[in-house]
């Protein structure tokens, strides 16, 4: 245990090799994740109703926006925020809780830093980056939300998803979901407030994600400051190199992949544009409902980081596989059931985001093939979390690569040189997210995750 206090629940021994300890371990961490992932997914599946209930250029610019919104949450949340829990949770599985406390500050200076990257970026120069993927119809409409969510809301939801990740990582996922659950329950009725009767049209969801973004990060830091997360941080230190390496070692890869993950997207969105605003709008939905997927899988993942980064630091490689295991076949049943009925009824589901009779025949022959490959993409991101805990991040950057290359030059092949269109396209985003869960499944074992292939920091 370490000293100055008990230990948090994540801290317990891991000695069972049976399934039923790492279920019940995983499932007590990731219910209250999935709870907040389930309800923020289902908050963000209102938009594109509301954005469609603006008109289909409005769609398409949310469209053109979604993997940009897309990337914030994954880096703040699942990979820069899963180097956080990484780091602190190896940090108290060695007992060094001190280093835990010192790495609450280097994790917020690389929230800030981050957060102003987007925030220039995307609210700096809208219309280039848009109008470079989605054509300059559907960055005109998208300009004044983008600039709003990424130019007041970027900072805030760094920071607030960095300070979750301290709280998970000392494996207070409950309290951490607590604090989340009441910024994602306002955003809709916000939204929608801000869209209609304020007449602000898309720019008020922006508008709404800033000011959700921005309370849950002040509810976060006090909830860290009163010692949330089993410990006291500690703001009066140095900024050391070695702390910093600490997080980024894991986040900055983690960070990379996720690039690359929303990169697949934006390239076939850029790909798909010279089909019009219809396509560019159905496919927005059909990605909508893929990236669905990454909330849920985090649920577990989240999880697994926490879990697998004690095993780790305490030299059980063997439960690190197991937990990772348990954990795949957890997200594999939640993916499978979204999967399957996204599969066998991709018109229904298509056609509660729009009415737009182009766009929903467009998003439902997108959903009827990359449904059947949810449950890959589910163990995929599952193991790619545990991968994080166990400092493995070679195999999952192998399978993010091989994910994009199929679905960009797969895509290639299939709708152009072998002329199925818009189909062939499709076909090959499922092709590329169903390699994506065989490599990182492939991954865990013996072989690869064991002792000897990094070096943990120690002081």
């Amino acid at each position: 245990m370490p000293e100055g206090g008990p230990a948090a629940p994540v801290a317990a021994p891991l000695v069972s090799r049976g399934w039923g300890a790492p279920f019940r371990r995983i499932l007590a961490l990731a219910a209250p994740t999935t709870a907040v992932a389930l309800l923020q997914s289902a908050c963000q599946l209102v938009e594109p109703w509301l954005a469609a209930r603006q008109g289909t250029a409005a769609l398409a610019g949310w469209a053109v926006v979604l993997p940009f919104v897309l990337l914030l949450q994954q880096m703040s949340t699942g990979a820069m925020g899963g180097g956080v829990v990484s780091a602190i949770a190896r940090a108290l599985g060695a007992g060094r809780r001190e280093e835990a406390s010192a790495l609450v500050l280097h994790a917020m200076v690389i929230a800030l830093g981050f957060g102003l990257l987007y925030a220039v970026l995307l609210a700096g120069f809208p219309r280039t980056i848009l109008g470079a993927i989605g054509g300059a119809e559907a960055a005109e409409a998208a300009t004044a939300y983008c600039a709003w969510l990424f130019g007041a809301g970027a900072i805030p939801a760094w920071l607030a998803n960095t300070l979750a990740s301290v709280l998970r990582g000392g494996g207070q996922h409950a309290l951490a979901s607590r604090v989340l659950s009441l910024a994602w329950l306002a955003w809709p009725l916000l939204a929608w407030g801000l869209m209609e009767p304020a007449g602000l049209g898309l720019k008020g969801a922006g508008i709404a994600f800033a000011i959700v973004m921005a309370a849950a990060a002040l509810g976060m830091a006090a909830t860290v400051m009163a010692g949330g997360a089993g410990f006291a941080p500690t703001w009066r230190v140095p900024l050391r190199a070695a702390l910093f390496g600490r997080i980024l070692s894991v986040g900055l890869v983690a960070c990379a992949m996720a690039t690359v993950a929303n990169l697949t997207t934006i390239l076939v969105t850029a790909r798909i544009a010279s089909h019009g605003a219809a396509a560019v709008a159905g496919y927005g939905v059909a990605a909508r409902l893929e990236f669905l997927m990454v909330p849920l899988a985090f649920g577990v993942g989240s999880a697994l980081t926490a879990l697998v980064g004690r095993a780790v630091g305490a030299g059980d490689w063997a439960m690190a596989r197991h937990i990772a295991w348990a954990g795949a076949l957890l997200a594999l049943g939640v993916t499978g059931t979204v999967g399957l009925g996204v599969a066998l009824f991709p018109t229904a589901t298509a056609g509660l985001f729009t009415d737009d009779l182009a766009v929903v025949a467009i998003a439902a022959q997108a959903l009827a093939l990359t449904g059947p490959a949810l449950p890959a993409f589910g163990v995929g991101m599952a193991i790619y979390f545990a991968a994080m805990g166990a400092g493995r991040m070679r195999w999952p950057v192998a399978a993010a690569l091989s994910r994009l290359g199929i679905a960009v030059g797969g895509g290639w092949l299939l709708a152009e040189a072998w002329g199925f269109g818009l189909q062939g396209q499709f076909l090959a985003v499922a092709l590329g997210i169903a390699a994506y869960g065989g490599i990182n499944a492939a991954a865990v074992r013996a072989g690869v995750w064991g002792p000897g292939r990094i070096v943990l920091h120690r002081r």
